[in-house]
């Protein structure tokens, strides 16, 4: 019989086990070293053996690797490219702003990022130049805002003021490019335009249509061959049926032409004879109706037009109540035989 205290017998035990756990464990790990692969999962790296397969109810797993992160896939070309006209809705000359560009006149911010003492804001002179501290004069007329920076950059870089500049222009006042806003408005003149203006905000600054002035206004336009262009533009077909309201750009140069609204004349046996507005598309019975109707001896099967022809005579013919008037046609009701 072992005479060795009970508990130094324990303790030879467990260090026999401990020592044996290790070995196990080292073997393992010694014969996966040189078995496995990483291969990507959903939930992180894996380490998995290909040769051979692990003891069931064993699997070794890592952390994935914090110091070669996994590379994001390129974005494609398509995700990458611009919003097309097919993605956007079509374009089309009278939609498509058009890129400013510097004239004489137009006020312009200058600014040099980091260094302040060269900021001015200026004038584009006569010439097509504006004044830049210590660099003098640079040519901008006819370019747009970010290229009249490059050149005032270059500039500064090739009279050795500063090394890499980095400038910015905005635009404060844009005096060069303005349209004539003409005809039945509260405040006709000529304006300036921004970057991309409609004949709504051209009207706007107009002080909107009078009283007198027509829904259908005329946009006259210089095309490249020099010739006149009119455009006929109904205020009230502005508003499509999705209730939207297209964008018809304004370019420098053009004119806005409000004429007189037509009108026609209704008198006779109605409640209150006088010259109205005429609206697209207004029919007789619309016409009496807008002058208070008949009164008592008013016959609506007596009804006359007096409408002018080619030769700018008045002739005159019995009309019905659905005919559809024209400008300054003069609608005489009569009174009942019985």
């Amino acid at each position: 019989m072992d005479a060795t205290p009970i508990h130094q017998r324990h303790a030879r035990r467990s260090w026999r086990f401990g020592m044996a756990c290790l070995l196990g464990g080292l073997l393992i790990a010694s014969g996966a070293q040189g078995q496995t692969s990483i291969e990507p999962q959903d939930t992180g790296t894996q380490i998995a053996s290909k040769s051979s397969p692990q003891p069931r109810g064993f699997s070794l797993q890592l952390a994935p690797n914090l110091s070669n992160p996994p590379t994001e896939p390129a974005l494609s070309q398509a995700s990458r490219s611009p919003l097309t006209p097919a993605q956007g809705g079509s374009q089309s000359d009278n939609d498509t702003p058009a890129l400013l560009e510097l004239g004489s006149g137009d006020a312009v911010e200058v600014k040099v990022f980091g260094r302040p003492e060269f900021d001015t804001t200026t004038y584009v002179a006569d010439d097509g130049t504006i004044t830049v501290p210590l660099a003098g004069p640079v040519y901008v007329k006819d370019l747009p805002p970010a290229a009249a920076a490059q050149n005032v950059a270059a500039a500064l870089k090739d009279g050795q003021y500063l090394i890499d500049p980095q400038v910015s222009i905005r635009l404060v006042e844009f005096r060069s490019q303005q349209v004539s806003v003409l005809g039945e408005v509260r405040s006709p003149g000529r304006f300036p335009i921004d970057s991309r203006m409609t004949i709504l905000d051209m009207l706007a600054q107009a002080g909107g249509i009078a009283e007198t002035g027509a829904d259908e206004i005329y946009l006259l336009r210089t095309g490249r061959d020099g010739t006149v262009e009119r455009h006929a533009v109904d205020l009230q077909g502005l508003v499509n049926e999705d209730g939207v309201v297209p964008t018809f750009v304004i370019h420098g140069g053009d004119s806005i032409v409000v004429p007189k609204a037509k009108h026609y004349y209704v008198y006779g046996e109605v409640q209150a004879p006088n010259m109205y507005r005429l609206e697209s598309g207004t029919t007789v019975v619309q016409a009496i109706s807008r002058s208070g109707g008949l009164t008592e001896k008013g016959s609506p099967n007596r009804i006359e037009v007096k409408r002018k022809n080619a030769d700018g005579e008045y002739e005159t013919y019995d009309a019905e109540l659905t005919d559809v008037l024209q400008s300054d046609d003069i609608v005489r009701v009569k009174e009942r035989i019985f």
